[in-house]
């Protein structure tokens, strides 16, 4: 009936009426808000229950090695269905998180967490209650014990601005530095730390910040691997592209048309990558000038919406884009067509991330609806789908980093997970 709400509990209607009314407990809101927290709960109990089903008809590990025997599956292909097996088998357990220090952990909540290349460290971000951020370094090398606990280092020196992206440097080492795009007051900052400044190891030997410089709104950030433009990093700002050299200082600036979203640089050549608020995709090859009146955009995609998180396969040939449509998209840069699309993932306004993990053909995000959905990169289809531990709201949307080997090359597979002030292990069986 129109204006009127059905209780399937009651078996009985009742009127809608305005949402602005703080007295009606039944607004359209919140009426959503209860049929998504049902569902979330169901789910949980589903999981809890192990009553977890491969989204494959007739998938199981004896049916595949069969397959392998027989010679009917090649060796990738066994491997990346395995993969979907234990995806699907993956079971939630709580890790407690020590700390040097009893009041760094547990305390704040977790805004991002970003692994370095080995999945040894995890960078966290924790909002702090009086506004800010705080910074620090979780070690997952004690993951794979039978407690699962992890060690937390942090260094309560920088904690006066608001971050909004966060990826690691290899300037002296792989991944030895951070670099913070982040809001001081107005403008913005941009920083550069070494990752000692988390370490537990001589902590009266410290260095201080190697690059600091005052900027526009930075919404991105991505650091260049490649030799041809090494020790640069690269800053999506307001409006313009800044591409910055840490030992020379030289800075180098491309004009855009839109605010920049989200950037990731090539490693093969030293072409970097930016999505736009606009929907736009394009790149920029870095040994370049900008001239006025010289058109530097290479290669250009257009999503309908807002693009927030880019990823380069590792062949260089293909990009994954996520767009605030909540669509996602694998562009063939060759043809400047998509050739796949990703169903499921929700998203609004959001700056979500994207985790592809091409060794495991998993693709992974998080939703704005607090579900984190596993794709398989080969045909796009949804493997599992998995509810926070947490009741959704926008300050409770997980982030989350997966590999086949947390906390090092002996170490254990499975989906990190934090959310509110918690850390999860989603563990293979």
């Amino acid at each position: 009936l129109p204006g009127f709400y059905y209780d399937p509990e009651k078996n009985r209607y009742f009127r809608l009426l305005p949402g602005h009314n703080n007295h009606n407990p039944l607004t359209k809101d919140s009426i959503q808000h209860k049929a998504m927290e049902c569902k979330r709960l169901r789910l949980l109990e589903e999981e809890e229950k192990q009553n977890l089903k491969t989204t494959r008809a007739g998938l199981n590990s004896s049916v595949l090695l069969q397959k392998r025997q027989l010679g009917l599956l090649s060796s990738t292909s066994y491997c990346r269905l395995v993969h979907e097996l234990k995806v699907n088998s993956m079971q939630r357990r709580k890790i407690e998180i020590h700390s040097p220090d009893s009041s760094v952990a547990g305390t704040n909540n977790f805004k991002i967490i970003v692994a370095d290349v080995a999945c040894e460290r995890i960078f966290t971000v924790n909002d702090v209650e009086h506004g800010g951020c705080k910074y620090g370094i979780i070690n997952l090398s004690g993951l794979g014990k039978e407690s699962l606990t992890v060690e937390m280092y942090d260094n309560l020196y920088f904690t006066n601005r608001k971050v909004n992206s966060v990826c690691w440097a290899s300037l002296t080492h792989p991944d030895s530095h951070l670099c913070l795009m982040g809001i001081a007051e107005t403008p913005g900052c941009a920083s550069l730390l070494p990752a000692s400044l988390f370490s537990s190891t001589n902590p009266g030997d410290r260095p201080g910040m190697l690059c600091s410089f005052k900027i526009s709104t930075a919404w991105s950030c991505a650091w260049c691997l490649n030799p041809q433009a090494d020790n640069c990093f690269s800053t999506g700002l307001t409006r313009r592209v800044l591409v910055t050299n840490v030992v020379t200082g030289h800075r180098q600036t491309f004009g855009t048309s839109s605010d920049v979203l989200a950037q990731q640089f090539a490693t093969q050549t030293p072409v970097l990558y930016n999505g736009c608020r606009s929907g736009e995709i394009f790149s920029i090859d870095v040994r370049q000038r900008n001239r006025k009146g010289q058109s530097w955009k290479a290669i250009r995609l257009f999503h309908g919406s807002a693009v927030t998180s880019i990823h380069l396969m590792e062949t260089e040939h293909y990009l994954m884009a996520a767009d605030m449509a909540g669509k996602i998209k694998l562009w063939d840069l060759r043809t400047t067509k998509c050739v796949k699309q990703y169903k499921g993932h929700h998203n609004e306004y959001a700056l979500l991330p994207l985790h592809v993990n091409e060794e495991e053909g998993l693709l992974i995000a998080v939703g704005q609806d607090c579900y984190t959905r596993i794709w398989s990169l080969q045909d796009a289809h949804l493997l599992r789908t998995i509810p926070s531990p947490h009741p959704s709201s926008k300050d409770a949307i997980p982030s989350v980093v997966f590999s086949s080997r947390l906390g090092g090359n002996r170490g254990v597979p499975g989906l990190l997970m934090a959310v509110k002030q918690d850390l999860y292990h989603f563990s293979y069986n």
